[in-house]
């Protein structure tokens, strides 16, 4: 991947990038979607960045698509969408922009090239990486695939473009267990998130799941342990564990589902209390949304996800560095494997 510098001096000549509070105030609606989480002086500092971002990303005519792990200064600052992995990505594909600056992980703005091809794709840090994307490669598809001849490989949306272009079918973790269900083979393989598919194989029992051995850096420290010993001390807390956790965390939280999905769930059920088994910013970026819910316990943080800020941003699209490529042959295949997991989802919702 390459290496970005930003250029300080080069935005302090073009942008006002000082603290204010004129600034801020001036911003006071965006501050009040996080103002749970972000204090007044830690606004003043970020609303000079926001105000450059959003003036010049109308200018470039840009759209910013921002996962849900990113800072709520990112999300709720400067995002044009914001979703999960399978919602930036429909995204990716239908948007008229003629720039797309991704805010996620590499692996994200991949896909977003791979299904807009004639699309510029900026990622304000080329060495924001996954774990599970590093886990995988295709010789291990490969693998896999002598292992287990004549099985459809699913993959996991989290994996380079070439992982992808080796595999039959995406998948997110809010659509993989009805991919899986949906496929015509009693024996199917995910890559590379072995929890996610033992998860995905405790919901679709009649197939036999089998799977690559990678995990998220981030949710493979929560242990079922841990949460027993968390509801222990604060009864009536309700748990709610992305999929990437490990089965019998998922097996202790009273709901499971992506990053979306966490959002509608407590949307709906608006517990009193919740605790976000997944990354440090889901709480952070819903908590203002939701004031009669209290989000409690520990969360683990994405280094690679924090990676992305403000001033990255920035720098992106006044430079325009962070450009994406990806190769033209392997963007064909990933593009099919994409594509398909986008049109059951269509069918599905039909």
């Amino acid at each position: 991947m390459q290496q970005m510098t930003v250029d300080r001096e080069e935005l302090a000549r073009h942008y006002d990038l000082a603290p204010s509070l004129d600034k801020a105030e001036a911003m006071a609606d965006i501050h009040a979607r996080m103002a749970r989480v972000v204090t007044p002086f830690d606004w003043a500092m970020h609303a000079p960045y926001v105000a450059a971002i959003n003036r010049l990303k109308a200018e470039r005519g840009a759209v910013i698509l921002a996962h849900n792990y990113m800072t709520p200064q990112i999300y709720h600052g400067i995002a044009d969408v914001v979703g999960d992995s399978l919602q930036l990505a429909v995204e990716a594909a239908r948007t008229e922009a003629s720039v797309i600056v991704q805010c996620g992980v590499h692996f994200m703005a991949e896909t977003s090239k791979i299904l807009s091809p004639d699309k510029t794709v900026l990622i304000p840090d080329p060495e924001a990486g996954c774990s599970l994307a590093e886990s995988i490669t295709p010789e291990g598809i490969a693998e896999m695939r002598r292992l287990y001849p004549g099985a459809p490989v699913v993959t996991y949306v989290n994996t380079s473009a070439a992982v992808k272009a080796a595999s039959d079918i995406c998948c997110t973790s809010s659509n993989a267990a009805q991919i899986v269900a949906g496929l015509d083979s009693d024996t199917v393989i995910m890559t590379p998130d072995k929890y996610l598919a033992q998860n995905v194989a405790r919901q679709v029992p009649r197939k036999r799941v089998v799977w690559w051995d990678g995990s998220c850096m981030v949710h493979e420290q929560y242990t079922a342990q841990d949460l027993r010993a968390f509801r222990d001390w604060n009864p009536g807390t309700r748990i709610i564990a992305h999929p990437e956790c490990p089965p019998d965390v998922v097996a202790e939280a009273d709901f499971s589902g992506s990053t979306a999905g966490i959002i509608d769930y407590v949307a709906r059920e608006t517990p009193q209390k919740a605790m976000l088994v997944t990354e440090c910013s889901m709480a952070s970026n819903i908590s203002d949304a939701h004031p009669g819910v209290e989000f409690v316990g520990p969360c683990n943080m994405c280094p690679h996800m924090k990676k992305i800020t403000l001033e990255k941003v920035l720098w992106s699209l006044h430079a325009m560095q962070g450009v994406v490529e990806v190769d033209p042959g392997i963007a064909a295949g990933a593009r099919v494997a994409v594509q398909r997991m986008i049109d059951l989802g269509r069918r599905a919702a039909a």
